[in-house]
């Protein structure tokens, strides 16, 4: 599968051909940020652990260059931050039981850009593979300018698709902020009270972001 940035990667936990652990993914999370899977679409990751007929698929959009860096990583560039970053997500990947963890590495300012289609282009080319029963990605209201990008990305790339290749089920997250504004009936509601120790195993391993103010 090629994608608009030459940078972009495919990393399989245990080591099944690309295209292979691409098509048996039923689960799919869609996120903005390294770290974002881990807490939004854990219920996806629950969902198919340990299982071998349901298989979670992350997909990461952007690169990590703007990560907070603090500590440790005060004086890292870009491309070594980039580097950690991807580092954490592939780490997650293997903690969590990911059938594929794909980073496509666009720059969070194409990511919101109203012009650019390349990471939409990009979803399009994933989704049309995995063909994936649920998507879990970022929702419409929410406050980050990058994830309401991504979000506008994973719906016209679903659209795209012909009608009988479309995931049953989209779900729009909320990461960081509450939905008390959000009447009762439009909540999606995801038990994921009995895993707490993966949970943490999962959070703990994004130590950049942590050490940078991050307070999981």
């Amino acid at each position: 599968m090629t994608f608009h940035h030459h940078s972009a990667r495919v990393f399989v936990p245990d080591q099944l051909p690309g295209s292979d652990a691409i098509s048996r993914v039923t689960h799919l999370g869609i996120g903005a940020h390294q770290d974002d899977l881990e807490f939004m679409a854990f219920h996806g990751i629950l969902q198919c652990l340990g299982r071998d007929d349901r298989w979670f698929g992350g997909v990461t959009c952007t690169n990590g260059a703007g990560s907070s860096r603090t500590g440790p990583y005060a004086c890292f560039t870009d491309k070594e931050m980039m580097k950690v970053r991807r580092q954490e997500q592939d780490t997650a990947a293997v903690i969590g039981g990911y059938g594929v963890m794909i980073q496509l590495d666009h720059a969070s300012s194409s990511v919101k850009s109203a012009t650019d289609s390349s990471l939409r282009d990009d979803l399009h080319a994933i989704l049309a593979a995995a063909r994936p029963e649920v998507v879990y990605t970022h929702n419409p209201a929410d406050k980050h300018d990058t994830h309401v990008g991504v979000t506008v990305a994973s719906i016209q790339a679903m659209r795209a698709l012909p009608p009988g290749d479309r995931p049953r089920k989209l779900i729009g997250c909320e990461v960081w902020r509450g939905l008390d504004w959000m009447p009762d009936e439009a909540k999606v509601l995801m038990d994921v009270s009995d895993r707490d120790n993966l949970a943490a195993a999962l959070n703990g391993v994004f130590d950049s972001q942590i050490t940078g103010g991050k307070r999981y």
